[in-house]
């Protein structure tokens, strides 16, 4: 367990500016340090060496957003020490507005460490006691224009495991009002729920208020009960969702519209470290939509950003630029 202690004095931040600029992306949720051993293939016990990189989904899924030049915003709470710095001043180095990410006094800045077991074992371990400042934003931190006004709205399952967090993402999707591009990323991890039925009735009210829907088949199973693609799809669009997108690891990508559906096989990499790689391809996803692209174009564009992060250790910083998407793009269809 990793305790902080209080924040030091003269670090109190009373508010928040807001941007200048109307936001483009703006995402909800978690954020703070990815530890990432340099020893692949062995376990935590047995590494040396660890390097330190921004991390957790939301803020992966603004800097993706921001690379592909979106005016890219992030809503959530680090804790008022040194990690909590180093989060703010790399979102801001990668072109995230941070006007909203504010320092908690009490809680420690949320770190995460993982073991490399290529190409498909990453096991995750989370540093968020007693609770993380990320989960700790309330109605009040929602900045109504921001979210009424944003072009894209992105959360994620995991801001509904707790309060006040969960009263929050209510908050923003009623001022929100199910607006076009309002996206729900049903990231599951058990251990942030006390119960799996919890995520499922949490699922149900994120998916109510949302029109875009993305999930690996864990993910829709736990949301809609579903776990081949084309059955959670149709749950999902049952849901009033319209645009459902499935992620179904090596097999590939389902994506469904009421009108239209695909299926896109996994682009090809060597995989270095398989986390991130959702978070790319979602801001790929964001990418694709501001920029009004077809289904089978976006689709496959997203999956080539997230084979992309998946050959590098690093998430945040590894976020593609679309020159570098269309470059793995292009060397896929000469294979």
């Amino acid at each position: 367990m990793l305790i902080a202690t209080a924040g030091r004095a003269g670090r109190r931040r009373t508010g928040v500016v807001m941007p200048a600029a109307s936001t483009e992306v703006l995402a909800i949720g978690r954020v703070g340090v990815d530890l990432y051993p340099m020893q692949s293939g062995r376990g935590l016990a047995e590494v040396s060496t660890f390097e330190k990189f921004l991390g957790g989904s939301a803020g992966n899924v603004a800097v993706a957003a921001a690379r592909y030049g979106h005016r890219s915003a992030l809503i959530s709470r680090t804790g008022d020490d040194p990690f909590g710095d180093f989060v703010r001043k790399s979102l801001a180095e990668f072109g995230v507005e941070t006007a909203y990410v504010r320092a908690d006094p009490t809680l420690p800045t949320p770190v995460t460490f993982c073991e490399l077991f290529p190409p498909d074992n990453f096991p995750l371990y989370f540093y968020r006691y007693p609770t993380a400042p990320d989960l700790r934003i309330s109605p009040g931190d929602m900045p109504p224009v921001a979210v009424r006004e944003a072009q894209l709205l992105w959360a994620t399952l995991t801001g509904l495991s707790a309060e006040p967090s969960r009263s929050a993402h209510v908050e923003a999707w009623a001022v929100r009002d199910r607006a076009r591009h309002t996206v729900i990323d049903l990231d599951y991890r058990d251990v942030f729920w006390l119960t799996e039925a919890d995520a499922t009735r949490a699922a149900e009210v994120a998916l109510a208020a949302s029109t875009v829907a993305v999930g690996n088949l864990e993910e829709c199973r736990v949301a809609v009960g579903e776990t081949l693609a084309n059955r959670a799809a149709d749950a999902l669009l049952e849901r009033g969702i319209e645009l459902a997108i499935v992620k179904q690891g090596p097999r590939g990508v389902l994506a469904a519209t009421p009108d239209e559906r695909i299926e896109i096989p996994a682009q090809r990499v060597e995989v270095v470290n398989g986390l991130g790689a959702g978070d790319a391809f979602g801001g790929a996803i964001c990418h694709g939509l501001l920029s009004g692209w077809g289904l089978e174009r976006m689709i496959r564009f997203a999956s080539a950003a997230g084979a992309h992060v998946a050959a590098r250790l690093e998430c945040a910083a590894a976020m593609p630029t679309e020159a570098e998407v269309e470059v793995l793009l292009a060397g896929d269809e000469h294979r």
